[in-house]
């Protein structure tokens, strides 16, 4: 049976259209390619972005910024000596990106200028640290990067 090239361009288009239209209905139903926004309110955290701005910017008049250090204990979170401890007000962010179900959020009551978070809050991989702080009036916020 000999099939003419009119017929095979057909059935080339179709067979193309039908790869397709396989990845997109396996991206769409399979829970391991699940795209979730970063965020869940994500435009209106962009709406604060210039105030971040305003905070890190703050941080780097600083004469020294936050420390981190990762220790066997866990991650140890040492802030300003010049700074009073008690003063300081705020949130720790950890954040996994790709499991929101392990992010976590600590609140900041120090006793010292160091603050250790448990090795038991961490699994192996990336992780963001954000501290978002107050000091006497005055707004920070320090942002890193780090492979636990």
């Amino acid at each position: 049976m000999k099939i003419s090239w009119g017929t095979s361009l057909v059935l080339a288009i179709f067979s193309f259209i039908a790869f397709i239209m396989f990845f997109v209905i396996t991206m769409i139903t399979d829970k391991a390619y699940s795209h979730d926004l970063v965020v869940e309110e994500y435009y209106k955290n962009e709406l604060t972005f210039q105030e971040q701005l305003d905070k890190t910017k703050n941080a780097g008049l600083l004469s020294e910024n936050i420390n981190l250090e990762q220790t066997p204990e866990g991650l140890l979170i040492t802030f300003p000596a010049e700074l009073e401890f008690t003063s300081i007000k705020g949130n720790v962010f950890l954040y996994r990106p790709s499991n929101k179900q392990l992010d976590s959020e600590i609140p900041l009551s120090l006793s010292s200028h160091q603050l250790l978070v448990p090795d038991s809050r961490f699994i192996d991989g990336r992780w963001n640290i954000i501290i978002d702080w107050e000091y006497k009036g005055e707004k920070f916020y320090f942002k890193e990067d780090i492979l636990y």
